[in-house]
């Protein structure tokens, strides 16, 4: 009796980044060109994860010029962006923007915990963002 076995195939490195993946929107897109094209020698930008405190992971980006073989890759006309795996582990689902205040103007991660189940919450105090009240 031949038995059919379901496998899912995992995600190949350097595979291009769907937008069920990473979403950045119009205003992210315009202010990382603008980054890009004011860096000479660079070629893309990193969005990266690091350990975070009880507020939970920080997120960031940098710019490189390298492509890793963990990297999955946005790319396109204007822009390339490299995520590696174990970073996408904890953005997939993220919505990426640019939001320009009076002080100033800063990229932000929306819905970054969708994937983990996580809240952004000290687990302790509350408090959202890192930093106990």
């Amino acid at each position: 009796m031949n038995e059919q076995v379901n496998t899912v195939a995992a995600p190949s490195f350097g595979a291009p980044l769907a937008e069920s993946d990473v979403l950045l929107t119009d205003d992210a897109r315009v202010k990382l060109k603008e980054l890009l094209d004011s860096e000479d020698d660079i070629d893309a930008i990193r969005v990266f994860v690091a350990g975070g405190g009880c507020g939970g992971m920080t997120y960031g980006m940098t710019f490189t010029d390298t492509m890793t073989e963990f990297d999955r890759a946005l790319i396109d006309d204007e822009l390339k962006v490299y995520i590696d795996a174990v970073a996408l582990n904890y953005l997939s689902g993220v919505e990426i923007d640019f939001k320009e205040t009076p002080t100033g103007g800063s990229f932000v991660f929306n819905n970054v915990f969708q994937a983990t189940g996580g809240s952004g919450t000290c687990g302790t105090c509350g408090a959202v963002g890192g930093g106990c009240a």
